[in-house]
């Protein structure tokens, strides 16, 4: 991969990465709060309980950030972890943290299909609905 592309990937790596340090510095979503009504009480939990599973998902995403400029910096960036062929330009732009091509992170999530675990797309697409 050439120096121009590897400086433009860390660059969107580094903005999100800050994006996610920003959103997750702010946890006031999470703080226990009493309510009078107890219908008020289980809207204040539900809100705090998807407010803890959306500061999962970002902590999640931001350790496959710091891991991925961690692979630019050992010059690994862009070869799939599994199979150790280039990910397509195509996969990182769309997911620059991406650490399989798209052959091996469909095998590694029909394991965790089979396994019962949920894909991380899974635990997204979950997290928004």
């Amino acid at each position: 991969m050439e120096a121009k592309e590897l400086e433009k990937y860390r660059a969107l790596l580094e903005a999100r990465q800050a994006e996610l340090l920003d959103v997750l510095r702010r946890r006031d979503g999470i703080t226990i709060e009493k309510a009078a009504d107890a219908l008020d009480e289980v809207r204040l939990a539900a809100d705090r309980e998807l407010m803890i599973h959306t500061l999962d998902r970002e902590s999640l995403q931001l350790r496959e950030i710091r891991a991925a400029l961690a692979r630019i910096e050992e010059g690994t960036y862009g070869i799939c972890l599994s199979c150790e062929q280039p990910i397509p330009k195509k996969r990182l732009d769309a997911v620059p943290w991406a650490a399989y091509c798209v052959r091996c992170q469909e095998a590694i999530d029909a394991q965790r299909a089979a396994e019962g675990t949920p894909s991380i797309l899974e635990a997204l697409l979950e997290e928004t609905i």
